[in-house]
């Protein structure tokens, strides 16, 4: 027996087919979508995970530039001082030289 089918029905079918692959594409088109925003997140956490790390690294080495600066300033200041003790030491040296000198009976 053949088979007989309306031209109706052969509409609907194509319809049916038609909506049913553009429902397809339109889902694995969101898939991919979503698929591309997470591995964009994905980049976007490993970069402002790096950016912490290198601000963290750049902060401490800063802060370490800052306690070498104090360090040798206070180096510096221990340095003058010394060298001012030193000076009176060495004048002080002088004028206690020169008072023996005047006082001194054998001298000349």
């Amino acid at each position: 027996m053949p088979l007989l089918v309306s031209n109706g029905l052969i509409i609907a079918l194509v319809i049916v087919v038609v909506l049913v692959a553009a429902i397809a594409l339109a889902v694995a088109s969101r898939r991919r979508r979503a698929e591309r925003d997470e591995e964009r997140r994905t980049a976007v956490a490993a970069h402002r995970d790096e950016a912490a790390a290198r601000s963290r690294s750049a902060e401490q080495a800063k802060l370490e530039a800052q306690e070498r600066s104090a360090r040798a300033e206070r180096e510096r200041l221990t340095a003058e001082e010394q060298a001012e003790r030193a000076e009176r030491e060495r004048a002080a040296a002088e004028y206690h030289e020169a008072q023996a000198r005047e006082i001194d009976p054998d001298a000349g």
